[in-house]
């Protein structure tokens, strides 16, 4: 006699799959790692300025003049990280600013987040400003 499996031990991993493709179909009509790279180049450069480094046991802090610059530049590009992924219909505007901040962090945001978070703000604006959305004509 066979034994079929319930719908209750089938439950936990068919959710799990159902999630992900959904979440697959989600990404695949967004400029999803656009999102990804500007969202993350506004991380290093809020970072950075308000950071306790220590160098030898010698405290080094970065308090500069910049640290509100830094702070608006990254949080405008974590913003535009999150309109990438929600409002894709204006990618190639949030593109352009990503890159235009990203470029402005290098003399206000201590080399722009120390050059991560400037590389990760082109990619990511190159990346947005080059995304198409699917075609919805395909069966």
């Amino acid at each position: 006699m066979t034994r079929e499996p319930s719908e209750s031990s089938q439950g936990p991993r068919a959710a799990v799959v159902k999630a992900r493709r959904g979440f697959r179909t989600w990404r695949g009509t967004r400029p999803f790692w656009a999102g990804v790279f500007t969202l993350a180049a506004g991380v290093p450069v809020i970072y950075f300025p308000f950071a306790r480094l220590s160098l030898g046991g010698l405290p080094l802090a970065l308090s500069t003049t910049a640290g509100a610059g830094s702070l608006v530049i990254g949080i405008l590009l974590i913003v535009l990280g999150v309109i990438l992924w929600l409002q894709q219909h204006v990618r190639v505007f949030a593109g352009i600013a990503a890159i235009l901040l990203a470029l402005v962090s290098l003399p206000l945001a201590n080399f722009g987040g120390f050059l991560l978070g400037l590389l990760c703000g082109l990619v990511g604006g190159s990346l947005a400003c080059s995304w198409a959305p699917p075609d919805t004509d395909e069966p």
